[in-house]
């Protein structure tokens, strides 16, 4: 059995990473910390795992993580990079859910993210966490930086385009959209029920986080210099993303073949799901799984690719993805304790 920890287990991701994490067959949870809630058994607090996890919270120092084979960060930005030279040196494995490793450039971190980087020697090491894109570094990783929800949507939806030299890489347009719980678990006035319910606004315009990430990342996918436009938007749901990525086509193709090159691509994903295409994926179709669907039109068989993409943001988005970085790291099948089909109604 994996023995496994979290730090930060009292927020979205953290009590996700619960849910999937206690029914995994291979799985033994043995600290969750939080300081707050010290000694307080974690079903108290989330009534839906009674019966499922019998232990309490405890606070870091009292939590032996270095027992752990591997301990999930569930925790705001800089956590994770002060604790995990301690936790190398014991041989725990690290999977950091914030953005503290997502980044290699230590500089644009600190732009971005307004806090020191106190360890930018593990920046290198750091496998990301994209699985259907990034397998055999995962495979290999001690330390693995899990990517953020707008950017695994982004990733995966213009992959197969800039790898086959489709489309202009420099004018891409990503117009994205995430449920509240993106925002977490705190209490802010903007995701207060009275003013994130029945309403619908764009943040984040003259840059956001998620931009340099998704930026970095897609340059490896091509030589041409990506110019990314990317613009998140807030919806008054719980769950979900959607994201409508558009592209400027700059070779003939087929709507056949370009349907084909998505579907070959993914044909070895269990996690991602090519739908027939002009289809129009839904997030409900997604909600509580570790699914993304996309799929592609083109307007007027024209110049111009879009591609629709979906997922849950806390699973595929945040946990899911995460104890799919797991299984990889420990010679697990990939599927394994995620094969959660979607809710719906």
């Amino acid at each position: 059995m994996i023995k496994v920890g979290i730090v930060g287990g009292t927020g979205y991701t953290g009590v996700e990473l619960l849910r999937l994490l206690a029914v995994h067959p291979n799985v033994e949870l043995t600290a969750i910390t939080s300081r707050k809630e010290d000694g307080l058994p974690v079903a108290d607090m989330f009534p839906s795992l009674r019966g499922r996890v019998n232990i309490a919270f405890s606070s870091p120092d009292k939590a032996d993580l270095t027992k752990c084979d591997v301990v999930f960060f569930a925790t705001p930005h800089g956590v994770a990079m002060a604790q995990a030279p301690e936790l190398f040196k014991a041989g725990v494995k690290v999977i950091d859910l914030a953005a503290d490793f997502r980044i290699k450039d230590k500089v644009v971190f600190e732009k971005w993210y307004k806090i020191d980087h106190t360890c930018p020697e593990l920046l290198e090491e750091a496998a990301y966490g994209l699985a259907e894109l990034n397998r055999d570094n995962i495979k290999n990783a001690r330390l693995v930086a899990n990517p953020g929800c707008y950017p695994t949507t982004m990733q995966l939806g213009y992959y197969p385009l800039l790898k086959n030299a489709l489309v202009d890489a420099g004018s891409l347009i990503a117009d994205c959209k995430s449920g509240v719980s993106g925002a977490g678990r705190k209490a802010e006035i903007g995701t207060l029920f009275s003013e994130s319910s029945d309403n619908f606004k764009a943040y984040g315009v003259a840059g956001h986080r998620h931009t340099p990430e998704t930026s970095a990342q897609l340059q490896k996918f091509t030589a041409d210099k990506v110019g990314l436009i990317f613009t998140p938007h807030l919806v008054p749901m719980i769950r979900g993303m959607h994201s409508t990525l558009y592209a400027r086509l700059t070779k003939d193709i087929s709507n056949e073949d370009l349907q084909k090159l998505f579907e070959d691509q993914y044909k070895d994903s269990a996690f991602v799901d090519v739908m027939p295409f002009g289809s129009h994926p839904e997030t409900r179709s997604t909600r509580g799984s570790n699914m993304l669907r996309l799929a592609l039109h083109r307007p007027d068989n024209g110049n111009t690719v879009i591609v629709l993409v979906v997922q849950d943001n806390l699973v595929k988005g945040a946990s899911g993805q995460a104890v799919q970085c797991m299984n990889l790291m420990f010679g697990l099948e990939e599927t394994t304790g995620l094969t959660q089909i979607a809710l719906l109604p």
